[in-house]
């Protein structure tokens, strides 16, 4: 009877094989730097190197200094903290991030940078499992981060920097930037009752708290703005009349002044005089 039913078990056996899902490959680092994490298919997509120099930001360099000394630290397996960079929209935090992790992984190749969706933080508990006990040295990037969904993203937040029992993974440092210190959502008490709003607040508050340095971006002043115009003009060779006029009617235009103005009056004076811009 069992040498009979030999041939349907092993038929069995080869179609569960056939339906059962591929075992997930393990990510490989090694053709880039910089890389997107896709938290449907657990991918690590590469990005090409981030191209802007880390001198090129104007005015934040008490921010520049404390962000890189820390990335540093970790780059080498010293203590350091993971980072909140929080201010002003379009100060640079982002653009810091990226620019200083450039300039530290010129010295650590071992250095790699995971960027993730704002709105893929409840995927960041399995990421960090994934990343943790590889050779590598991972710096985890979310960008304009804040609890649009509430107290769950937060708490998957902190139960990622954790690390429950096992502790947070000692090869990962998690940043993030946001335009709220707190990272709470503007519209929190919309429509919840004051109990609910007020715990919701309590969790979400309390994960800012787990990030050991914080550091603020506050809005750019005019002498600063004009110093990153001439900072970008020189060393782009932008020559113009009356380059401080103009840059400050193109942030009459904008309503504003930032690094990001700025940059975006470079490039629309680079494009006028057929300058190709190579950060």
């Amino acid at each position: 009877m069992s040498q009979d039913l030999s041939p349907l078990l092993a038929r069995i056996a080869e179609a569960l094989e056939r339906i059962a899902p591929a075992a997930t490959p393990e990510p490989d680092f090694s053709g880039a730097r910089l890389f997107r994490h896709d938290p449907e298919t657990g991918a690590f997509l590469p990005a090409p190197d981030y191209p802007m120099a880390l001198d090129l930001l104007v005015g934040v360099d008490r921010q520049k200094e404390k962000f890189l000394q820390n990335l540093q630290r970790f780059a080498t397996g010293l203590p350091c903290n993971d980072v909140l960079l929080w201010g002003v929209r379009g100060t640079g935090k982002s653009s810091m991030a990226k620019a200083a992790f450039m300039e530290a992984a010129k010295a650590q190749p071992s250095l790699k940078l995971v960027e993730v969706d704002r709105d893929a933080v409840t995927a960041l508990p399995g990421l960090f499992d994934q990343l943790r006990g590889r050779s590598e040295r991972f710096v985890v990037l979310c960008d304009d981060l804040s609890f649009e969904d509430g107290a769950a993203a937060a708490k998957a937040l902190k139960s990622a920097m954790e690390g429950g029992v096992s502790g947070p993974p000692e090869n990962v440092l998690f940043i993030a930037t946001s335009n709220r210190r707190h990272l709470m959502p503007r519209d929190h008490v919309e429509g919840r009752g004051a109990i609910a709003a007020q715990e919701d607040a309590e969790e979400e508050i309390s994960v800012s708290d787990r990030f050991g340095l914080w550091l603020g971006f506050p809005p750019m002043d005019q002498p600063t703005y004009l110093e990153a115009i001439r900072v970008y003009s020189e060393r782009f060779g932008l020559t113009v009349e009356n380059l401080e006029r103009r840059a400050l009617q193109w942030s009459q235009l904008r309503g504003s002044r930032s690094g990001r103005i700025a940059w975006q009056f470079v490039r629309d004076l680079a494009g006028e005089l057929g300058v190709k811009l190579n950060p």
